[in-house]
């Protein structure tokens, strides 16, 4: 599990392809001192697994379905992604509970400055189907940075970015039409899905009732 908060943000240096899969390899010369072969980590909001290592780079094996369905289609080398080693079990909970399974991608549209000030708007369009899980103040996972949604307007979104998370992320290097990685909370999937139990339970009792003539 991850928090969304962005430890490193690493340079891809290289991506090739091998059995019908890729390996990614990144820069991460501060998060390597912490892993070793077999761990986990967030890349850009997709939780993979390290599969060979050097003192400042760790390689990924991608299958063609995260491939297909990650904005890693559209990185080559020197492309930036964010970097997130898994939650301590002692650590703090900074920001909100992200799986590193991506739900989909949306497009980045764009980050501007907000007027009179050093923030910036954020704005992404976002995929019907994720819509109904984006509430405004509610929490999103955009290229693994958890972040808080301000405003909705159909499928778009715009979102207030702090001149830090601008410098510790890959924001700056995205370009209008990318792709990005998004994963919406996952406590409104579970309450979804519990109200439709709910829902298909109560009909089911109806039903029952209507038989029996009541």
């Amino acid at each position: 599990m991850f928090t969304g908060i962005i430890e490193e943000v690493g340079q891809v240096l290289d991506i090739r392809e091998a059995g019908g899969n890729r390996r990614l390899t990144v820069s991460a010369p501060h998060l390597t001192r912490q892993l070793k072969k077999g761990d986990s980590m967030a890349v850009s909001g997709v939780c993979l697994t390290a599969v060979e290592m050097t003192s400042r780079s760790v390689s990924f094996d991608l299958a063609q379905e995260t491939w297909n369905r990650t904005s890693f289609s559209r990185i080559k080398p020197g492309a930036l992604v964010n970097l997130e080693l898994p939650m301590r079990a002692d650590g703090r909970f900074g920001g909100h509970i992200v799986q590193g399974h991506v739900d989909g991608t949306g497009k980045f549209l764009g980050l501007e400055l907000i007027p009179n000030t050093d923030n910036y708007w954020l704005r992404i369009e976002i995929p019907r189907e994720l819509a109904r899980y984006v509430i405004f103040k509610g929490s999103l996972s955009i290229e693994g940075i958890s972040l808080t949604v301000a405003e909705i307007r159909g499928i778009q979104v715009r979102i207030a970015i702090i001149p830090h998370t601008v410098r510790m992320t890959n924001l700056q290097s995205l370009q209008p039409g990318d792709p990005v990685n998004l994963e919406v909370d996952v406590i409104a999937k579970y309450v979804e899905k519990m109200i439709g139990r709910e829902s298909e339970n109560s009909s089911i009792t109806l039903d029952h009732l209507m038989r029996q003539g009541f």
